[in-house]
């Protein structure tokens, strides 16, 4: 039995055919109205009959015949077609982007482990060996043989090193280098010359071959006798904190201020001459008075440039 058409069953091209005859039908039928009353004369045969009839064929009421079954298969498998291209799309976008994500931590990573890989660690700089045991030892003026270098404070196995270093050339002076040394809290006022040998602690304080000069960045290390040719670091232990060193060169002069307390240290503790990332002068003597089994070490730090 064939079942009655409703609204939802017919198609776009259905309901616009249905739409058209029924706006003709309504024209025809004031057409009708128009020509009973007189006012439209007809010059020709009236062409809505066709129409009419036509519409006759598709009404609302009437029966209609039941959809293809294979059509109906057709538009379910293309809607399930559809829909599969659609997820494919979507897995597609979405594995494109994993793919740029991934790759960009990728990228990233191997930034980073090539980063790694060329930098270098950081290693602190091995001073060059230029002393065994602190400058300035001697033996007491008191003793029998009297003063002279003390070798017994040298260790056996380093004596040919020291010797070797004692041959080191005394480098001309330069206009940088220092040639004077004021200390007003103990009242020294000396020459300053090149080498801290026996030989060259005779004419003054020495600046050890090697330190940096005034005002430099570095370890500047000078050092005198305490007991012998003028006893210039005598009072070396009477400096306190505050106190001024004055180091002057050629060109100009240069103001320390002692920062630390003075250390009393074994003559081999020759890291107190080690380089500094500063400006910074060490004053090294022989300690204690008349003794000279230790070793005194002041230092100061550059207050101005």
């Amino acid at each position: 039995m064939a079942r009655k058409i409703r609204p939802d069953d017919l198609s776009e091209a259905d309901l616009r055919r249905l739409l058209i005859a029924k706006r003709r039908e309504a024209r025809r039928k004031r057409l009708d109205d128009f020509r009973r009353s007189g006012r439209l004369v007809d010059l020709a045969p009236n062409p809505g009959t066709r129409l009419t009839e036509g519409l006759s064929a598709i009404q609302l009421d009437q029966p209609l015949a039941a959809p293809d079954p294979q059509e109906e298969r057709r538009q379910s498998r293309k809607r399930l077609w559809d829909r599969a291209l659609l997820a494919v799309e979507v897995l597609a976008v979405g594995g494109l982007m994993f793919v740029f994500f991934n790759g960009a931590n990728l990228i990233q990573r191997l930034n980073a482990e090539v980063s790694a890989a060329l930098a270098q660690p950081t290693f602190s700089p091995t001073p060059l060996i230029t002393a065994v045991v602190l400058p300035s030892g001697h033996t007491p003026p008191t003793d029998p043989g009297g003063a002279r270098p003390n070798e017994a404070e040298i260790p056996e196995h380093l004596r040919p090193l020291q010797q070797s270093l004692a041959n080191i050339p005394i480098p001309t002076p330069g206009p940088e280098q220092a040639i004077r040394i004021q200390i007003p809290a103990i009242n020294i006022d000396a020459p300053v010359v090149q080498g801290d040998g026996w030989e060259q602690l005779k004419q003054g304080v020495g600046q050890h071959i090697g330190s940096t000069n005034p005002g430099q960045p570095g370890n500047l290390v000078l050092s005198a006798h305490n007991d012998v040719f003028g006893e210039l670091f005598r009072h070396l232990d009477q400096l306190q904190t505050g106190d001024e060193i004055i180091v002057y060169t050629n060109a100009r002069a240069y103001t320390y201020i002692i920062d630390l307390e003075t250390q009393v240290v074994e003559p081999t503790r020759v890291e107190v001459m080690g380089p500094t990332p500063t400006p910074t002068i060490t004053l090294i003597s022989c300690y204690p008075y008349l003794v000279n089994n230790m070793r005194i070490v002041v230092k100061a730090s550059l207050v101005d440039s």
